[in-house]
């Protein structure tokens, strides 16, 4: 048990005096790992974001508007409350007046509402049935039963915006997966090139170690060891670079965000702790892998 500690704390002291050893490569190996990161972050936030943005979307948007006429009679209005309330996915089917239609206005435009005082009087606004569906498949339908019927002046809905984002984010998510596999195959050349000229220049003294009867796995260890710790430190710098960066682009961008489309980003609180298991998962990972693959005409792994 002794005997094999020591091996295992050889093998990582040798690890680090190789890092130390080849640190102009290694920090090109960290460099680009970084960077590979660095991007891979920017790809999945941007992904999350994308998604935020459609679930909010079609959160705000599973429902239908049916705006009624002036003067339409009362059975009328039955009329087309049941015509909608009886399509299959419809959740409910609610009446809103002119009057509620002008406070959700109000309450709206915050600040900006006293310039719709004085609209109480002769308020432009239709009586309205906002139809709240399961989801905004079943729209078609429920516009189909009730855009004909007499007393309905338009029917609002938003399917088409929502299928042509959910559209763009399956693009958005398939090109990103792309570009992560590509970086991800990027990293692992570099890093085995990077190793890969150690252990030439190291040819004689593992030729040596081979010869007095070291094994593959304590001659393909320090190497290992050497390939994680580029991964690692190659982790914690795009780590800190994702997270105060976005956390800045966040906290100038989010509000505006909002004001212009309603919809916020996906916070950093929520993204920091996922982004650094994979970003130390997937560097770690790189770079042992980049150091087998290195190893592996040498010592016949």
């Amino acid at each position: 048990m002794n005997m094999k500690f020591r091996i295992f704390k050889n093998i990582i002291k040798q690890g680090f005096q190789g890092m130390w050893r080849n640190r102009g490569m290694g920090i090109a190996s960290v460099s680009s790992i970084t960077a590979v990161l660095v991007i891979l972050g920017l790809v999945l936030i941007m992904i999350l974001s994308i998604n935020n943005v459609v679930v909010e979307t079609k959160g705000k948007f599973d429902e239908i508007q049916i705006f009624l006429e002036n003067d339409i009679s009362d059975e009328q209005i039955d009329k087309i409350k049941n015509s909608a309330k009886n399509n299959e996915g419809v959740l409910s089917v609610s009446f809103e007046s002119k009057e509620e239609a002008l406070k959700i206005f109000k309450e709206d435009w915050e600040d900006e509402a006293y310039l719709l005082e004085g609209l109480e009087k002769d308020n432009p606004l239709p009586n309205s049935f906002i139809v709240k569906l399961k989801d905004i498949e079943y729209a078609d339908s429920v516009v189909n039963s009730v855009k004909d019927l007499e007393g309905v002046e338009q029917v609002n809905y938003y399917k088409d915006v929502i299928e042509k984002l959910i559209l763009v984010a399956n693009y958005v998510r398939g090109a990103g997966i792309a570009v992560i596999a590509i970086l991800v195959f990027v990293s692992i050349f570099i890093i085995s090139n990077t190793i890969k000229i150690t252990v030439m220049a190291r040819k004689k003294e593992i030729n040596i170690m081979k010869y007095v009867g070291a094994t593959n796995g304590y001659i393909r260890g320090p190497f290992i060891i050497e390939g994680v710790l580029f991964g690692l430190i190659g982790a914690i710098l795009s780590i800190l670079i994702v997270n105060y960066g976005y956390g800045y682009f966040f906290n100038t961008v989010s509000d505006k965000l909002y004001v212009l489309f309603t919809v916020y980003l996906v916070p950093p609180a929520a993204l920091v702790k996922d982004i650094s298991i994979i970003f130390i998962a997937i560097g770690v990972g790189i770079g042992a892998l980049g150091s087998l693959l290195s190893l592996k005409r040498f010592l016949n792994a």
